[in-house]
């Protein structure tokens, strides 16, 4: 991606054009899970959760998806015995009081890509709020070590290292070829934008000729724990998404990384944007 060669991060300079394009659907994306995890109320299931999600961003324009709305609630937000794909899409599940929840949209937006995940609960939840705040420190560790280029397996196995010093399970594992990130872009524009299996088709063919070209050359847009992974990371655009669980509850956050080719340590590699609920949460806490 031409813009991502040049660009700087928030702190450094301007954000390219490009780039501009892709936090703009990314804080769309988080407008719309705030906005939607202010109505849930106990009763409201998965299925409901996901459809007010779509309807949210289709009325501010959206018209495609890298991924339908996904929506988790309890001991589904940690992929408790999720054994096939099927069972990530929503279920008649209820929300209870107490319970945490996950809502994960992938939003194509004038042709911008993006993937977040957000994670709440619906009242007090003392695991959950742990939970959250200790993603801080992976969020501060996949950056650190992917400035250092570090070949992508092995940041995958620190983070799960990390996650095992804090007591947790790793739940991204559960994720189809157990994927911790995955490479996002642009997407052209087309009057009519079908989907399969729940996946926008434009973004799955944007996906499959980036496996092909760096299958060639000796890379993955998937990042994971394989031998496939076994590469520094590659300039361009990365969804990440690494997953807490502990005794059937889940956290996790998703956003983008900028990965770039410069050679200055803090250019190469930026999170797209630091205005985001779960980053506000942790200097909220850090001030109290």
């Amino acid at each position: 991606m031409a813009s991502v060669t040049s660009a700087t991060s928030a702190g450094a300079g301007e954000l390219t054009a490009g780039l501009r394009g892709f936090r703009e659907v990314q804080r769309l994306a988080y407008d719309c899970a705030e906005a939607v995890a202010a109505q849930l109320k106990p009763g409201v299931t998965e299925r409901a959760a996901a459809r007010m999600q779509r309807e949210w961003l289709r009325e501010r324009g959206v018209r495609d998806w890298f991924h339908l709305p996904f929506a988790w609630f309890g001991d589904r937000t940690a992929f408790v015995n999720f054994r096939i794909p099927l069972q990530f899409f929503p279920t008649n599940r209820e929300l209870e009081p107490g319970m945490a929840f996950i809502l994960d949209m992938a939003p194509v937006h004038n042709g911008f890509t993006a993937d977040i995940g957000y994670s709440g609960c619906l009242g007090l939840n003392p695991v959950h709020d742990r939970l959250l705040a200790d993603l801080e420190s992976h969020r501060e560790l996949i950056l650190s070590e992917v400035r250092e280029r570090r070949p992508l397996r092995e940041i995958y196995e620190d983070v799960d290292r990390l996650m095992v010093r804090q007591g947790y399970a790793n739940r991204h594992r559960a994720y189809p070829f157990g994927v911790i990130a995955h490479k996002i872009d642009r997407v052209r524009q087309r009057r009519w934008s079908p989907t399969l299996f729940g996946f926008g088709t434009q973004s799955l063919k944007g996906l499959a000729s980036d496996a092909l070209h760096g299958h060639r050359d000796g890379w993955s847009p998937l990042w994971s724990p394989y031998t496939f992974s076994d590469h520094p990371p590659q300039p361009g655009l990365w969804a990440v998404e690494p997953h807490l669980g502990f005794r059937g509850t889940g956290a996790k956050f998703e956003e983008i990384l900028v990965v770039t080719d410069s050679k200055d340590p803090q250019e190469s590699a930026f999170w797209l944007d630091d205005d985001l609920p779960h980053v506000r949460r942790w200097q909220e806490e850090k001030a109290a």
